[in-house]
């Protein structure tokens, strides 16, 4: 880990590791995603001719493979349950497994819901010629097979009763190191899909970086092909018709989630550096919303008892607070929360793997899993370049002065204009975007930011006062692209410069003009000492300079020597 936050909180740290956590894949016939192509498959797989392909044909395959696949799993004891819309389909699994420990390798439970597919409609002329085929999607019954896999954990495959029978297949990274873990000795405690406590980090985390390398590829392609044919798709082809007509399936990546997982030795310690980089990160990053899950202890300041090597602990329910963070970029979500006793988490996660440009079919997941890994290198660097600002030596004389971006000479940036402060506001805002940021994303920000109409502030004045920024190296635009990033010295610096003005001088300057009346608050924050401290100080060390506030000098224009008048 490269981060900036990890390196800071390396000695209060007791292990850490990266790992992918849901993924998610398409399985589809690419044949049977074309008029020809489907006709072709058809044909395969009833001796060259077409003549039983329409409505009527395709309907009763759905109809076979509903009634196929009730019959066999009364003969096998597995239960089938019809799902309502709405209904957390995972939960029910999950509470089925809970609840049932004796639950054995292959499938354990099969869920019934109603979701859009690609359904085959025939339409044939007076004479019975083929003429057209049409391509829709419709609401049909998908089949959810719950599967326990001995190296993967737990398994979902979901398939549509239609042909040509598309498929999608989710599993969880965390179940293959767990039973990787178990098969090493190595003994953890585990709360959902996280890893809470371990009795070797170091191995647990060599573990993890596996699931990132290229071998990746056939495992996940090895656990599909173990199940989706001899378990799903048998119910509408068999294994014959599956040989005979030629299918086999194709993989692409459509969900990723990538996290770092950061052990604390105290969780009381975790909480409160957790909780001050929520107050100091929020409202610069402009995140409206925080969610807390209330649990029902508070985070001990000691760990619990060591974990012998081979023992495995899951639990359930949280008994923990959950604070979770998040900023959403289009497709991609970037999230920091806290999980179980001792854990901090950040995660990157693609809901769609396309936006990640790289391309989505399996042989790419190496790529994905990479550009993942910087989203959230970027995400936790940043965080920490937040939270801790920064002045380098006569920054504040070098703002105000013009620059020279290449052959142009720009304008300076002066503090004191409302417009700069929304621009460094909107700057740092951006800062933790995954690729970056565009003229129209940082016009859109500025005037979220500001209330301002397009008329008030358009793109033109974005672009320009973008490259007063540039001039002062505040971002950069690398290269030949379209797209600015905020270096991580200069989200420091931006960070130190608005936090100076908006909440160290006009507070203090506030204070010192208006007298304090009445009672004081009932309840004080360190800050709020801290505040009323320098207040105090600052009045004093202003009067010996000989300034003082506009009302005090107007009772003193008397005197020989006049005060200057804030």
């Amino acid at each position: 880990m490269t981060d900036l936050l990890s390196e800071r909180c390396g000695d209060l740290l007791t292990g850490s590791y990266d790992c992918p956590d849901r993924i998610v894949l398409n399985a589809y016939y690419s044949m049977g995603h074309a008029p020809g192509g489907f006709r072709v498959w058809w044909r395969r797989w009833h001796a060259d001719g077409d003549e039983r392909l329409d409505n009527a044909h395709l309907m009763r395959l759905a109809g076979r493979f509903a009634r196929r696949l009730r019959a066999s799993a009364q003969a096998h004891g597995i239960p089938v349950i019809d799902c309502k819309a709405g209904e957390r389909k995972h939960q029910i699994a999950e509470e089925y497994l809970a609840k049932h420990a004796e639950v054995r390798v292959g499938v354990f439970l099969i869920l019934v819901n109603r979701s859009p597919a690609l359904v085959w409609k025939v339409d044939r002329s007076a004479k019975g010629v083929i003429h057209h085929l049409e391509k829709s999607r419709q609401f049909v019954n998908h089949y959810s097979f719950h599967i326990l896999d001995p190296t993967w954990g737990h398994v979902t495959i979901k398939i549509s009763g239609h042909p040509p029978f598309g498929a999608q297949v989710m599993l969880n990274g965390h179940e293959y190191v767990a039973a990787a873990a178990r098969d090493a000795g190595i003994g953890y405690a585990k709360e959902g899909n996280c890893f809470t406590r371990v009795s070797d980090p170091e191995r647990l985390a060599q573990i993890a970086d596996t699931l990132s390398q290229p071998g990746t590829i056939g495992r996940l392609s090895q656990v599909i092909d173990r199940w989706i044919y001899s378990a799903c798709l048998c119910y509408g082809l068999s294994s014959d018709e599956q040989q005979q007509s030629a299918f086999r399936y194709d993989y692409s990546i459509y969900q990723v989630e990538y996290s770092r997982n950061l052990v604390f030795a105290s969780g009381a310690r975790m909480d409160r550096l957790f909780s001050t980089m929520v107050d100091r990160t929020r409202s610069r990053l402009d995140i409206p919303t925080v969610r807390t899950l209330f649990g029902s202890k508070g985070r001990p300041h000691r760990p619990g008892n060591d974990l012998s090597p081979r023992q495995a602990v899951v639990i359930e329910k949280p008994r923990w607070n959950l604070t979770i963070f998040k900023i959403h970029f289009g497709h991609l979500t970037l999230k920091a929360y806290t999980k179980g006793e001792r854990v901090l988490r950040f995660e990157a996660i693609a809901h769609h793997a396309k936006q990640l440009g790289c391309g989505r079919r399996l042989d790419k997941f190496p790529q994905i899993t990479a550009r993942l890994t910087g989203m959230v290198d970027r995400f936790t660097s940043m965080l920490d370049c937040v939270e801790l600002g920064y002045l380098p030596d006569g920054i504040l004389d070098q703002l105000p002065a013009p620059s020279t971006l290449g052959a142009t000479r720009t304008g300076g940036l002066d503090m004191n204009r409302p417009r700069i402060r929304a621009a460094l506001a909107a700057t740092l805002a951006l800062a933790v975007a995954p690729a970056g940021f565009t003229v129209a994303e940082f016009t859109t920000k500025v005037r979220e930011m500001t209330g301002q109409t397009p008329e008030q502030y358009s793109v033109r004045q974005g672009a320009y006062d973008l490259r007063k920024l540039r001039g002062k190296q505040l971002v950069i635009k690398p290269g030949r692209t379209r797209r600015y990033h905020v270096p991580e010295l200069a989200a420091r610096t931006i960070t130190a410069l608005l936090t100076l003005r908006d909440k160290v001088i006009a507070p203090l300057i506030a204070g010192i003009r208006t007298p304090r009346r009445g009672a004081p608050p009932k309840h004080w924050t360190t800050i709020d000492h801290d505040y009323e401290t320098l207040r105090r100080d600052m009045k004093t060390l202003l009067t010996d300079l000989g300034i003082t506030t506009r009302a005090t000098a107007a009772s003193t224009t008397n005197c020989r020597s006049c005060l200057a008048t804030l």
